[in-house]
């Protein structure tokens, strides 16, 4: 009897210590989530501190967090609204704010031929007033992020330029500017077309236009052709330009998904 009271007692502290582990495993998802924002405001302070490529790379390790973050939650399969809402908080902080602060600079040093610094005399900088056209950025990404979590549409599609994919586009330009000097450099480090890239992609986060997403229910040619077309010539692009290259994927990205019948 006595023994039977042991084995008993052993098997619930085995299954309490399992319970535990398990409850310390579902919150590995938003631990993730949370290293995703602590990654933007990094990328924040690096902008401010006129430190672009490293803000810029700051940003792609968000990138990689975020679906870092979602894979873990369906591989454990876990879902709730703490989850759902840290997610997107992360994502305006991550995507939405730290790009905004990195495209701001850039028209900042465009315009001064310096980059803003709070140590200085603020009161020279009002005159300036193209640069804060960047925080549109973060506006569209938190309506777009609202939108998103409330829209049970985007299940199998994204409604809207994601906003990750616009950060994407912002964070090359610091590359482009440090690194490149071909074609896209000349294209793409100007006023005039940083601003209309600012203006254009933030109203697509917010636009109807249905965009394919990199979930394949299969490996089928004929269901994931758009997809596979899509990685195949990123690959490429990126291997021939680098940097140069990630503008063209997004408009790539944005073509393919307009001819995908299977998202109309």
């Amino acid at each position: 009897m006595r023994q039977s009271n042991s084995l008993r007692n052993i098997f619930c502290i085995i299954a309490k210590q399992i319970s535990y582990f398990l409850s310390i495993f579902k919150h590995i998802p938003n631990l993730i989530t949370l290293g995703n924002l602590s990654i933007g405001i990094l990328a924040i302070l690096f902008a401010f501190g006129g430190k672009l490529s490293t803000a810029s790379t700051c940003i792609i390790l968000g990138i990689f967090l975020d679906f870092l973050d979602g894979f873990f939650a369906r591989l454990i399969k876990v879902n709730n609204e703490i989850g759902k809402q840290l997610d997107s908080l992360a994502d305006l902080i991550t995507f939405g704010l730290a790009p905004s602060i990195i495209v701001f600079q850039l028209l900042f040093f465009l315009e001064t031929k310096s980059y803003f610094c709070l140590t200085n005399n603020l009161n020279e900088y009002y005159i300036y007033y193209l640069p804060y056209i960047a925080f549109l950025i973060p506006l569209f990404s938190a309506y777009r992020l609202a939108k998103f979590n409330i829209d049970s549409r985007q299940s199998d599609v994204f409604i809207g330029m994601p906003t990750p994919a616009n950060a994407l586009f912002f964070i090359s330009i610091p590359y482009i500017v440090e690194y490149g000097e071909g074609f896209m450099y000349d294209l793409i480090y100007r006023k005039d077309i940083i601003i209309t890239c600012v203006i254009t992609l933030s109203l697509l986060m917010i636009s109807e236009l249905r965009l394919i997403t990199l979930k394949f229910k299969s490996t089928c040619w004929s269901e994931n052709k758009y997809r596979y077309v899509l990685i195949l010539s990123s690959v490429i692009l990126l291997l021939l330009l680098r940097f140069e290259a990630i503008p063209i994927i997004l408009i790539l990205y944005i073509i393919l998904s307009i001819i995908n019948k299977e998202v109309k």
